[in-house]
């Protein structure tokens, strides 16, 4: 049994925060737990943008028994007017007693505020506990709201050698229902997902997120730089998420003005033959789109990597191996580098198992030029 401590408190506020994720826009997922005299007296997950914060749920749950009580937040209570009011007051006015902070606001507008707001104030402040965990709950959130571009989490599932379709193009399955099931609720937490136009054109996926439950879809992006999207592929004619084609000056104007009559939204991305990939993160993040997850072809995730346009990477691998050379596809279609120690690697690496699948969680460091901000002062 857990020892019931300023910790065990705190991880209650991260698995309510961690119920809410994917469902905030650009947002932060939070969760508040309020304590007094040893008893829960309130709980509550901030559940939807320009709603309620967790900490007005949970201060409202408790009542009059928020006086005097311990508030455990995920992340540092606001201290803006936004779309709500700042949840800094509101701890103060029901004269909360102490507030432990599992990591501070990287927003400027925060930044440190809401809890130089509550010591002056004569709250007891506590900042740090479990940071790294309270932190990674937003990592959309944490490079969104300093750079205004979307956080790209890059999905692949190969065999072990490499290889993401065989020689003939086959692709299902390669993973198990256990990986697949894992990969829809990657879609559920993110705000769009992104794909080539060679997706599109063989596979003609929906790109909708299928679980048991009822689940929220990800806005739908691809990438076709001379719009070879057919009009009655799902992406233009399913009306059950909205599809963005990120495209060039290049385009077929007729084409463009037939997509545009189905619904769907066209971003140009440069002048050239190809998608210019920055600009297009730009354009996004522009929309309030703060996480992609990306599941693009070789090529397409080649494209992203050599921009360094990808932050995070789960790579599924299934125990087979199927062969067949530079005929059958691969992870990352790219020129590469001459040499092994120019090689983009991988950082906070982690493991996970679904049966027999292996997946490979990490974050790619581009050497001194990256501008990802790293929230956990590693480097």
């Amino acid at each position: 049994m857990e020892l019931i401590n300023d910790e065990f408190y705190m991880k209650l506020a991260i698995q309510l925060a961690e119920g809410a994720s994917g469902q905030t826009g650009i947002n932060p997922a939070v969760g508040c737990v309020l304590v007094k005299e040893g008893r829960i007296v309130g709980m509550g997950a901030h559940l939807k943008r320009g709603t309620p914060h967790a900490e007005i749920h949970a201060l409202q749950m408790a009542g009059t028994e928020a006086e005097g009580a311990t508030a455990y937040v995920t992340l540092e209570p606001c201290s803006h007017h936004g779309k709500t009011p700042p949840c800094s007051d509101r701890l103060i006015k029901e004269r909360v007693k102490r507030v432990v902070v599992g990591c501070t606001d990287p927003n400027p507008l925060v930044a440190g505020n809401g809890i130089e707001r509550l010591r002056q104030h004569g709250i007891e402040v506590s900042v740090g506990l479990l940071q790294e965990q309270a932190a990674s709950l937003n990592e959309a959130f944490n490079k969104y709201i300093v750079s205004k571009k979307p956080f790209v989490t890059l999905k692949t599932a190969s065999t072990l050698d490499g290889k993401i379709a065989s020689r003939t193009g086959d692709s299902k399955w390669i993973t198990n229902p256990e990986s697949r099931a894992f990969v829809h609720t990657l879609r559920h937490r993110n705000q769009a997902i992104m794909v080539g136009v060679g997706t599109v054109l063989s596979d003609d996926p929906l790109l909708t997120t299928r679980l048991d439950v009822p689940a929220l879809n990800p806005i739908r992006v691809i990438v076709d730089s001379k719009l070879r999207v057919p009009l009655k592929a799902q992406v233009v004619t399913d009306r059950s998420a909205e599809t963005i084609i990120l495209t060039t000056a290049d385009m077929d104007a007729e084409k463009r003005r037939a997509l545009e009559a189905a619904g769907i939204t066209i971003l140009v991305c440069g002048e050239g033959s190809r998608v210019d990939l920055p600009k297009a993160m730009e354009l996004l993040g522009e929309r309030e789109i703060a996480s992609i997850l990306l599941e693009g072809g070789g090529q397409l995730n080649g494209a992203m990597l050599e921009q360094q346009l990808i932050d995070k990477m789960l790579l599924f691998f299934a125990p087979k191996i199927i062969g067949g050379g530079s005929d059958a596809s691969s992870n990352f279609q790219f020129a590469g580098f001459e040499l092994m120690k120019e090689a983009i690697e991988l950082e906070r690496v982690s493991v996970k198992q679904f049966q027999k699948d292996v997946c490979i969680v990490g974050y790619p460091t581009y050497g001194s030029e990256v501008s990802i901000p790293d929230v956990y002062g590693h480097h």
